[in-house]
């Protein structure tokens, strides 16, 4: 009977040539019949049960043991492992490797089944393919007995390498080496240069699963520390911290751990006396650790590192707080839910929180979670934003904070509508229509020039109604009329950008019409009828403002109630001479290239309305643009009525700004229009004139472009002033307003006038065109002399001194001491207490001090013989003795110059407690006395003298300015107090520009300290933010030295406030001047030049890096100055598909701006068309389309 039963048939077949030695495996008690039967019976009861269930996969059953194959292997133990539950054979799919060896006592307990015998069996009978066949052959071991001929292969092919047998040329155990490597060096080798990888290849991919890669500083995880509590930097004392003990309490039953305590002398004297006793330390020099280390003893064990535990903590206290924040800010608006200051904390408390939301956890890559983070915080933002409009209805900030939420999450369709919806429950609220009219010009789904023009004549007329008291639903809000003039002031500049100049030049005309030369029988009553009155006389063809023979509504109005119609005026034969010149002057120029010189050719000089002529007999079917006829329909729902005099001055003066005039008088009553505006690059390139230290600053650039000037911005504009007719028409406006206005008024419209004046001649001085120079001095010579010869402008020193300043410009010295020696002997005798005469002896002591500098004489400015005969402090001295002036005869008494100081020291503190007092009633006085006085002072004792004038007068006047602004918050609706701030706040600047100027013109003539520049000009921006010329004297300061690294920082301090966009256009401006002088440097290629810089890498990165931070801002992202400069950096870089994505991305936020596209057809020509398509589908103003361009290139 053999071993096995089961088997004993096929045992016995070889059992007679076997050895007689091996009987002992037969088991004679055992019969095979019976075997037999008892198997037969399970094959069949296995058939019944599985009939319906055979799987015929070879896979599953490649493992199991052949009946063959157990018999050959049942010494080596080789069994499969299968499932003991039917359960987990049918729900879990498993994957079995074949050939898996189990180890030799689980052999004889492994139990086999006939169903497994049954399906190895239906295998068996199962023919082989040869492929089969070969991979049985070759990929399984057998022993020789088993091998029935020559033909199956004496070889099989190991398809699993053992390195093993490659390394030690065996496969016994006994011959592989096992060992554990301690250390990675290896003898004979350089450690600094070579080493030896020990690792396994297997085990390289374990290491780089395992080990985490170190963090950078920009990781979610380093966010998160950042955001957490910061830990101490100096630990509180082993007491305790005493602000939280009072006075009777005990000290600390224990240290904090963290603190280690400096010893005190008399422990370290008792420690060094304790170690001297010793024979390590004879001298007891050594401190109580070395004496120990020296006797071969060591320190109590150190304090494990816990830095991990700290960040922990760190982390986890920046968590809890915000836990408690959020609920605090949950119990505030639960128990008062109309708290709106509570709902608005609430509300922004979401974008904090949303920080913390993309932290590492979570699948994904960061930016996937970052975006997943960032709408839900929206969502929840969103949630918290309509709990807290439930509550409140009636809160017009809770509504906005609404909007602002859903702008990412709704449709552009749905949210329009909401806006619609919100503006028609809340139309009296000025702040609300702000926004209204930013999401409309600001959204490009939705934009189109005439969507956006429509919906501010429907802001300016609701609101026009609610002031009136028509609409009786809402009543009008305090400061309802300055608001409506920010308003009417946008819509010009949008349209004036859009390419709508003669819309925007009708609004003007329309409105200085309607309140300038308003009937006396229409003034009282409503807004609605004032404008029915008006149509009529603006479709009657006669001339309006700046027009010739212009004579105004009323005057037109008294005609018709008299009966009988005016005569027009006749015109001038040669007005349109211009429009015969060709306008495509080079014919082999491409086609894109001629297009935007036609576009900027008639944006420059077709900026008026065009009017028939009548005495021509022309109509309005003569027009060959139609476009350039304005309809009353176009302006007619944006007339309002303004009733206060400053109002209407501040229209006048927005007028002159929109036409290019410089504007002393503020324009607008708050900030909020400044990124809309901001649109001229020369805000920028208008740099501080080096041969002019002092006086540059007059008039500086309000960073507006004038009509006509919308062209591209890579190319410069060669024009001085405006066209032929736009200069005409300028000189129409300024005599037909002036005699309306009041005497200060009148001189203010003046002073404005012959500020341009000298801005032209300015103009043609940076040229170095000395025809050009020439003829335009002769026109503002002569037109200065004309207002000066009036009555009322004879005594006016403010005129007197821009007509010796425009006589120095052109070089005529002797002319310009002339005037101004003049001038004083007008008004000398009054002394100190007069501004305009301060101001004008302040601009002629500068002007003689550049011209001693330049001369050469007294390059240290400093006290003594030099100051003695200056010019300057002759004028200074006799301006406080207020005495009759004499001209310079070449000495200045000394007694005088100390009595002036006497003079000049009480005026100023008279001047500075008045305005302390409340009693100060007139602008820009405090700005000239102590520019006097600080001038007086530098040049007659020094810089230090000066430097302590100009700061003591800074400090004190913005003290004031800071308590007139809590005024203003308290008393919202206090107009005078805003006006005073305003005024404050124009002091403080200009004292700024005056103390910075003279800092750096006396540090570049003489050794002095340049810490006292640096601190002025950093104190005043950190105040004024806003003001461009002090930008320019920093950036020019930090840029000679080359210190980027204290610009960068204080720019990045600055920019944090976020409340203005002007700190980031200095920044990238600052940044690509040191980018142009590294260009420069690099491809200088001379062998033995000296470099004035190093190389410096990473600055386009940098100032890519500072544009998408501005345009990330709300105030970045509207202005069209930021896009366009980032948009012409990109191309300047050679990334042009870059570029076209930074220009797509600008009209999501800039839509409107015409300049813009303007700039994508110069730098992507190729995309040409596709951009006037665009502009045509956008509304904008296409003057020359390009079927015109090619008729006038075939002509």
């Amino acid at each position: 009977m053999a071993l096995f039963p089961a088997f004993h048939g096929t045992s016995t077949v070889k059992r007679d040539s076997s050895s007689k030695e091996l009987d002992w495996l037969s088991n004679q008690s055992f019969r095979s019949g019976d075997a037999l039967a008892l198997h037969d019976i399970a094959l069949e009861k296995a058939k019944e049960a599985e009939k319906g269930e055979r799987k015929e996969s070879s896979d599953k059953s490649c493992g199991r043991i052949s009946g063959e194959e157990s018999e050959g292997e049942s010494g080596s133990g080789r069994h499969k492992k299968r499932k003991k539950k039917e359960k987990k054979k049918k729900h879990k799919k498993h994957k079995r490797k074949g050939g898996e060896r189990s180890d030799s006592h689980d052999s004889d307990s492994e139990t086999v089944y006939p169903s497994d015998l049954l399906r190895k069996e239906q295998e068996a009978q199962r023919p082989k393919t040869p492929a089969e066949v070969e991979v049985d052959r070759q990929g399984k071991f057998r022993w020789l007995d088993d091998l029935v001929s020559a033909a199956d292969g004496f070889f099989c092919l190991d398809r699993k390498a053992d390195p093993a047998n490659w390394q030690y040329k065996s496969l016994y155990r006994g011959d592989i080496a096992r060992y554990k490597r301690k250390g990675n060096s290896s003898l004979g080798l350089d450690p600094r240069k070579q080493a030896v990888s020990w690792d396994e290849p297997g085990q390289e991919n374990k290491k780089q699963r395992t080990e985490r890669r170190p963090e950078r500083y920009f990781s979610s995880q380093a966010r998160q520390l950042l955001r957490a509590d910061a830990l101490p930097a100096r630990p509180p004392p082993p007491g305790g911290d005493a602000a939280t003990q009072g006075p009777n309490a005990g000290p600390s039953p224990s240290p904090s751990a963290n603190f280690i305590q400096l010893p005190s002398e008399e422990s370290e004297g008792r420690a060094a006396k304790g170690a001297g006793s010793s024979g390590v330390n004879p001298l007891g020099v050594y401190d109580a650790g070395t004496a120990l280390w020296l006797e071969g003893k060591g320190h109590a064990p150190a304090q494990p590192d816990q830095g991990p535990e700290k960040k922990k903590q760190g982390v986890e206290g920046a968590e809890a707080r915000l836990t408690a924040r959020v609920e605090e800010l949950n119990r505030r608006v639960r128990e008062n839910p109309t708290d709106t200051q509570g709902w608005l904390e609430f509300i922004r408390f979401q974008d904090e929180l949303a920080l913390w939301g993309a932290m590492p956890g979570g699948g994904g890559s960061e930016a996937e979670r970052h975006r997943v983070s960032t709408r839900g915080a929206l969502e929840k933002k969103l949630a918290v934003a309509e709990r807290a409009v439930q509550s409140n209805p009636g809160c017009v900030e809770l509504q906005l904070e609404r909007l602002a939420a859903c702008g990412e999450l709704w449709e552009p369709a749905a949210l329009l509508k909401e806006w619609k919806k919100l503006v028609f429950l809340h139309p009296n609220s000025a702040p609300l229509w702000r926004r209204y009219l930013r999401f409309c010009q600001g959204h490009f789904g939705t934009f189109s020039a005439a969507k956006a023009g429509a919906a501010y004549g429907k802001c300016l007329s609701t609101l026009a109604a609610c002031a009136d008291g028509t609409m009786l639903s809402h009543p009008p809000l305090p400061g309802v009329e300055e608001d409506m003039l920010d308003i009417f002031l946008q819509q010009c500049h949008f349209l004036r950008q859009t390419g709508h100049s003669e819309k925007a030049v009708c609004l003007f005309q329309g409105l200085l019409d309607f309140t300038f030369f308003k009937p006396d029988t229409v003034k009282e009553l409503p807004t609605r009828q004032q404008v029915d009155f008006f149509e009529p006389f603006w479709d009657s063809g006669e001339p309006r403002v700046g027009e010739k023979g212009a004579r105004g509504w009323k005057s037109w109005m008294t005609q018709q109630e008299r009966g009988g119609w005016l005569v027009p005026s006749e015109t001038d034969e040669d007005e349109d001479e211009e429009g015969d010149d060709e306008e495509v002057k080079d014919k082999t120029l491409p086609k894109w290239r001629i297009w935007l010189d036609v576009e900027s050719s008639r944006e420059a000089n077709h900026w008026l309305p065009w009017r028939p002529d009548k005495s021509k007999g022309q109509s309005e079917e003569d027009c060959e643009d139609p476009e350039r006829q304005v309809l009353f329909d176009d302006i007619g729902p944006s007339m309002i009525r303004l009733t206060r005099p400053d109002l209407q001055l501040r229209l006048l003066c927005g007028f002159l700004q929109f036409l290019g005039l410089p504007v002393s008088a503020p324009t607008y009553s708050s900030r909020h229009l400044e990124s809309l505006l901001l649109d001229d690059l020369a805000l920028l390139q208008e740099r501080p004139d080096p041969e002019r230290p002092l006086t540059s600053f007059h008039p500086p650039s309000a960073g507006v472009a004038p009509v006509g000037r919308a062209g591209v911005l890579v190319e410069p504009c060669k024009q001085v002033g405006l066209c032929k007719a736009g200069e005409e028409f300028v000189h129409n406006v300024l005599q037909q307003i002036s005699p309306l206005l009041a005497l200060q008024d009148r001189a203010l419209l003046h002073l404005s006038w012959l500020q341009y004046e000298k801005l032209k001649v300015l103009r043609c001085v940076h040229s170095h065109n000395k025809k050009r120079l020439r003829a335009q001095g002769k026109r503002s010579k002569r037109l200065a002399k004309c207002l000066l010869k009036e009555p009322d402008n004879r005594g006016r020193l403010d005129l007197w001194r821009e007509y010796a300043h425009l006589e120095w410009l052109l070089g005529n010295l002797e002319e310009a001491r002339k005037v101004f020696d003049t001038a004083l002997g007008l008004g000398v005798a009054r002394g100190l207490k007069d501004p305009a005469l301060c101001h004008l002896c302040l601009l002629y002591a500068q002007l003689e001090t550049e011209e001693a500098w330049r001369a050469g004489e007294g390059r240290s400015s400093g006290a003594g013989t030099a100051a003695a005969a200056s010019p300057a402090v002759h004028v200074l001295t006799k301006l406080a003795e207020e005495a009759t002036y004499a001209p310079f005869s070449g000495q200045v008494a000394p007694v005088a110059v100390l009595k002036a100081r006497k003079s000049y020291e009480q005026a100023v503190e008279v001047c500075l407690a008045g305005l302390e007092a409340g009693r100060a009633k007139k602008g820009q006085h405090l700005a000239g006395l102590v520019g006097c006085y600080a001038l007086f002072q530098y040049l007659t004792m020094g810089m230090d003298a000066a430097n302590t004038v100009y700061r003591q007068a800074r400090e004190r006047l913005q003290l004031q300015a800071s308590i007139t602004q809590q005024k203003i918050v308290v008393n919202s609706s206090s107009t005078n107090a805003n006006n005073v701030s305003i005024a404050m706040a124009a002091d403080c600047e200009a004292l700024a520009v005056q103390h910075a100027a003279l800092l750096r013109h006396h540090t570049s003539t003489s050794v002095f300290p340049l810490v006292h520049l640096r601190e002025a000009l950093t104190a005043a921006l950190t105040c004024s933010p806003t003001s461009a010329p002090l930008w320019h004297l920093y950036v020019q300061t930090e840029a000679r030295y080359h210190s980027a690294g204290r610009a960068r920082r204080f720019f990045h301090s600055v920019m944090k406030g976020g409340h203005s966009v002007v700190p980031y256009l200095f920044a990238v401006w600052a940044e690509q001047g040191r980018k142009e002088l590294l260009d420069s440097v690099q491809r200088s290629g001379g062998q033995g030049e000296t470099l004035p810089t190093l190389p410096e890498n990473g600055l386009s990165n940098r100032i890519r890096s500072l544009f998408e931070v501005a345009t990330g801002t709300e105030v970045g992202a509207q202005c069209p100055l930021l896009w366009r400069m980032y948009l012409k950096f990109m191309a300047s870089e050679g990334n042009m598909e870059r570029a076209k994505g930074i220009f797509y991305k600008a009209l999501q936020n800039v839509p409107w701006a015409k300049g813009l596209y303007m700039d994508a057809v110069l730098l992507f020509p190729d995309s040409v068309t596709e951009f006037l398509d665009l502009m045509t589908e956008k509304e904008l103003r296409l003057r020359a389309p390009m079927e015109e361009v090619e008729i006038l290139m075939e002509d």
